[in-house]
């Protein structure tokens, strides 16, 4: 399984990006998925030269088919004017409406102040629920404070994403081994160690 992070950012370095690359970490990590994280820094031109699917070129058709075949996304992106970045809008304006049906996203943000995290849910959260993807309830949301050198320094942050990490350690499908492990009677380590 594929982990893609979707970092919403247009300038680096970027704390937008120091949270998706946080929580694509952790979760290929803890569940052992493969993992690639594009930036809409390098992304966004390569994007912008189509307005509709049919006009990406191969460079754009790549980084569409990425997002589409991942199995999980984490999608971050900065509050820019109360919403998320319109170069990641534009992203998702590009994939096809059918192509995330079902699959598992993380939500985060970056912001100036922590009311502007209500953009998640009333910006990012409903996107996701037009392509029938399954967002899973905890969202990351950090502010400058909440950094050192664009680098996480906030303990409840990195709570969050820990908890992020294992709701989706929960909806993910079971894999062969596990499937059979649990066949057998046996619990996966994780399970066996917390017991």
């Amino acid at each position: 399984m594929q982990i893609l992070g979707l970092s919403g950012n247009v300038k680096q370095p970027s704390r937008t990006a120091s949270v998706v690359e946080a929580v694509v970490v952790a979760a290929a990590s803890k569940l052992g998925l493969e993992s690639r994280t594009i930036e809409l820094f390098d992304a966004a031109p390569i994007l912008f030269r189509a307005l509709r699917s049919d006009q990406l070129d191969a460079a754009g058709r790549a980084i569409i088919d990425a997002v589409e075949a991942a199995d999980v996304l984490v999608v971050g992106s900065p509050v820019y004017r109360a919403s998320y970045a319109g170069a990641l809008k534009h992203l998702f304006d590009l994939v096809d409406y059918r192509a995330l049906t079902g699959k598992r996203v993380i939500l985060a943000a970056t912001g100036g102040t922590p009311l502007h995290g209500l953009m998640i849910e009333h910006q990012l959260r409903p996107l996701f629920g037009f392509f029938n993807a399954l967002t899973l309830p905890t969202a990351i949301y950090a502010t400058e404070i909440d950094f050192a050198n664009y680098e996480i320094t906030s303990p409840a942050v990195r709570e969050r994403i820990e908890r992020a990490v294992s709701e989706l350690a929960q909806v993910l499908p079971i894999s062969n081994n596990a499937a059979a492990d649990r066949a057998h009677g046996n619990r996966p380590a994780a399970v066996a160690a917390s017991a």
